[in-house]
């Protein structure tokens, strides 16, 4: 599936239409969710780390060696906490705090082995939140032109 959008200049044709008002409000309680969730530079570069885990395919730090239940075979498994603690010098809970807002937007997984939990990015999510948010966009500036 492509999604193509267009910054600036004239807007491509989209055929979008008015949700109910039941699905209004679930629509924009997600929109709201990913907003507070991108809203927040430290969440956006978490962001960035999961997604270049996910490109490159490497698992996390050297869990092996403390005893977290990782091994070879565990491609894309994602980052564990301890990585996102060391990369931007907080604490655990700080950390949690993070990603339990970018979990509650819907864009991340979480995988829990043992004690050890490992996030990564749920990109066909992501992208289904993005194309929401823009077919609003779209919706609410087509319908200012009237």
């Amino acid at each position: 599936m492509r999604h193509e959008f267009e910054i600036a200049g004239e807007r491509p044709s989209r055929n979008v239409t008015e949700p109910s008002e039941i699905e209004g409000e679930e629509r924009v309680a997600r929109l709201v969710a990913l907003g507070r969730a991108l809203s927040d530079p430290i969440r956006v570069r978490m962001i960035g780390m999961l997604a270049d885990v996910s490109a490159t395919g490497r698992t996390c730090c050297g869990l092996p060696d403390l005893g977290a239940p990782v091994n070879e075979e565990d491609e894309n498994i994602g980052i564990c906490v301890c990585e996102f603690e060391e990369c931007f010098g907080m604490s655990q809970s700080r950390v949690s705090y993070h990603l339990r807002k970018l979990k509650g937007a819907g864009l991340l997984r979480e995988e829990k082995r043992g004690k050890w939990s490992f996030y990564s990015l749920n990109g066909e999510a992501a992208l289904d939140l993005l194309t929401e948010a823009a077919d609003l966009l779209f919706l609410l500036l087509d319908g200012s032109e009237d």
